[in-house]
């Protein structure tokens, strides 16, 4: 029997979009972690190495990837005015999974939609771990080329965590 109408998984597209786009990535299997930092020494680097790519519903019903160096979080107004919008919000698990086809995981790579991508500029320049479509895997990247393969505008759009 065929799979040529098999749907891939998620872990299978990530994988699938890197070789297109001529990605070199390394993808490491991982433990689960409490938090960031958890993960951060799990990998043997430091939380802003690990990027957060945010799904990030634009008033108009489209979405964007907005990739945050971990230990800093989403600065609405700066993404307002690199968008050009006056409304956006997060998106919840469920309108993440609707609009990258990621439940876990989640990244630019291998998203069922190739929605625009804003780049933190504190990300390039460095060798960069995110998501690698599935729970448990993640993914060593060189941002600039991350950057480059998407077109990614890159610009200030973060600010340092408030204390919890």
């Amino acid at each position: 029997m065929s799979d040529a109408g098999r749907v891939m998984d998620g872990a299978e597209r990530f994988e699938a979009d890197a070789v297109a786009r001529g990605l070199d990535v390394e993808i490491v299997e991982h433990l689960e972690a409490q938090n960031l930092a958890e993960l951060a020494d799990q990998l043997s680097i430091q939380p802003d190495d690990i990027v957060k790519s945010l799904v990030v519903k634009r008033h108009d019903g489209n979405f964007l990837f907005a990739l945050i160096p971990g230990s800093r979080q989403v600065s609405w107004p700066k993404l307002r005015a690199v968008v050009g919008v006056n409304k956006l919000r997060m998106s919840d698990e469920e309108m993440a999974l609707d609009a990258t086809g990621y439940q876990r995981g989640v990244t630019p790579i291998g998203s069922t939609t190739a929605w625009p991508v804003v780049a933190d500029e504190r990300i390039v320049g460095r060798r960069i771990a995110m998501g690698a479509g599935a729970a448990g895997r993640i993914a060593f990247i060189d941002a600039d080329a991350l950057v480059a393969a998407y077109g990614a505008a890159v610009t200030d759009i973060s600010a340092e965590e408030s204390p919890h």
